[in-house]
């Protein structure tokens, strides 16, 4: 997670209007990636159906909703400046 806070600080708007949007959509990737990488753990783990676990529930929610916010900022951003957080956080 330490090299993606660096990254955070290296992404530069391609426009500079867009940058509060550009941290705000970066933010809630690497929640996102956070959520999804316990998930993952959580599913490897399991030793019922994860739709039985509450915990696998509860973080597949988080999942959910962080990236519901990172479309929200990538929705009033430029396709460029989408692309360029994409190439970084995938």
């Amino acid at each position: 997670m330490s090299k993606m806070n660096n990254n955070l600080s290296q992404i530069t708007a391609i426009s500079s209007k867009n940058q509060p949007l550009v941290n705000r959509a970066c933010q809630w990737l690497i929640k996102h990636n956070v959520a999804n990488d316990q998930r993952d753990l959580i599913s490897n783990n399991l030793e019922c159906e994860e739709y039985e676990s509450k915990e696998w529930k509860q973080i597949n929610k988080k999942c959910e909703v962080t990236f519901d916010k990172y479309l929200e900022c990538t929705s009033e951003l430029p396709k460029r400046e989408v692309n360029q957080i994409e190439k970084i956080y995938y």
